[in-house]
């Protein structure tokens, strides 16, 4: 009974934590206190029932269990933007010049997941768990508008001219997993279906209401009103993610797996401010993976992983879509390009490649210890710094180690620490190309799993 109280509870904190970990892009590195020690590597060599979430057919080797975690994600996020060289001539929109740190800077994530054997070839599972990494509060600054020559020069406080700037994303899952295995457990197969839900809410963008396609479709005569400052708005979704495994000797393994885009429902709140009307799908990843135990202790996996954020309108589109709106003053004709069309400016995000390294080794029957890296393609151009103030997911690098305690018969306690060395990414403000703008962003995450074992 204690146990099914603390699994409630674990699942009641997923669904409302707020989401930030240590990202690739705003997916989390690793999934699970084991995986988070390899750096996210280890798609080969199943430890834990959260490989759900990465590939569901390693659920075939994990044994049955019960596991519960906890990070302690700790993001410290700046942006500077430089002085302006147009003053007033030719800078329609610059910020600042400002330096700021975001506020918000401990994010604590648990996760809940289970497995259960039905038979030797047969298990289910399941998996409530949180991800992401797009949540920033920027306080003070001030935003300068100069729409032309000659044109007076207006000051306004905050980073887009409209108070304190910012969003909040939050996601939960829910996977629901099967796996078979056969051929003396060589082969394994695997699928889930995946249930989503997401809350998110902006502040401080009101400026942007000339740019909207409300706006452009009446003449300027309406004003947006799912722009910006309205609170939280849910959406929900879903999708499935299916995987293979293949264990051809005691020594390597492989493993693929891919996980669909998850089509969310509109964040209607914001369909002024996202592509489709306040569209935000969860976009699809593939992973595959690759272990070798050149001994017994010894395990050395490294896994590739690709995430598709281009094909996500209001992530891959690019903010240079917003000249093509007819409001924009830059001789646009098109609607769609305004905010909230079907082709509205989004952060711009490239697809991500992520290469992670692992290194697994058991000391004796009661410890073992854990290492990885993982170096991952920047998401965000240089040209696409502007917006990405908002979601500053520059993050390419990351250095993890863990490490697993057996705890009598029954149980296990695992940590995994992870550090994401600094990154910057500079480029020009879209909006005053005069101005350079600098978004910086390093990242530690402390957790702690304890799995009970049948």
């Amino acid at each position: 009974m204690r146990i099914q109280i603390g699994l409630t509870g674990v699942i009641a904190s997923v669904l409302l934590a707020s989401i930030a970990q240590a990202t690739n892009g705003y997916f989390t590195d690793g999934v699970g206190t084991k995986n988070e020690g390899l750096a996210g590597a280890g798609s080969a060599d199943p430890e834990e029932v959260m490989i759900i979430a990465t590939n569901p057919a390693g659920l075939a080797y994990v044994g049955q269990r019960v596991e519960v975690g906890l990070g302690l994600f700790s993001p410290d996020r700046s942006y500077t933007s430089g002085p302006s060289l147009a003053n007033g001539n030719g800078g329609a929109f610059t910020i600042g010049p400002n330096a700021i740190t975001s506020g918000d800077r401990l994010f604590p994530l648990p996760y809940v997941a289970l497995n259960r054997q039905l038979d030797a070839q047969n298990s289910i599972g399941a998996a409530f768990y949180a991800r992401g990494g797009m949540n920033t509060t920027w306080q003070g600054g001030s935003a300068t508008f100069a729409p032309g020559p000659g044109a007076p020069v207006t000051t306004f406080p905050g980073t887009y001219g409209a108070g304190t700037a910012g969003v909040d994303l939050m996601q939960a899952f829910l996977n629901l997993a099967f796996a078979h295995t056969w051929a003396d457990r060589q082969f394994s197969a695997g699928g889930a279906a995946i249930i989503a839900a997401q809350r998110f809410s902006a502040r401080g963008l009101g400026n942007f209401a000339p740019y909207t396609q409300t706006f452009a479709d009446s003449g300027g005569t309406a004003m947006p009103t799912a722009l910006s400052n309205n609170g939280a708005d849910m959406s929900y979704g879903a999708g499935a993610s299916v995987g293979l495994e293949w264990h051809p000797d005691a020594r390597f393994s492989a493993a693929a797996a891919y996980t669909s885009k998850i089509f969310m429902s509109k964040l209607t709140k914001y369909g002024d401010l996202f592509a489709d009307g306040g569209g935000f799908d969860i976009p699809a990843n593939a992973t595959l993976g690759v272990t070798f135990k050149p001994t017994q202790p010894i395990a050395i996996s490294f896994d590739v992983q690709e995430i598709w954020y281009d094909g996500v309108a209001a992530v891959g589109n690019p903010i240079g879509n917003l000249f093509g709106c007819p409001t924009a003053g830059a001789g646009g004709t098109d609607p769609q390009s305004c905010l909230g069309g079907s082709r509205g400016a989004g952060f711009g995000w490239r697809d991500m490649t992520v290469y992670k390294l692992g290194l697994r080794w058991q000391l004796n029957d009661d410890w073992t210890g854990r290492f990885g890296v993982s170096h991952g393609t920047q998401p965000i151009p240089g040209s696409q710094v502007t917006f990405n103030i908002l979601a500053p997911g520059v993050i390419e690098n990351h250095i993890a180690v863990g490490f697993t305690r057996r705890d009598g018969e029954r149980g296990e306690f695992s940590m995994a620490l992870t550090y994401a060395p600094n990154q910057t990414v500079r480029g020009i403000n879209t909006f005053d190309p005069t101005q350079t703008i600098e978004l910086q962003m390093h990242q530690f995450n402390l957790e702690f799993g304890y799995a009970w074992l049948h």
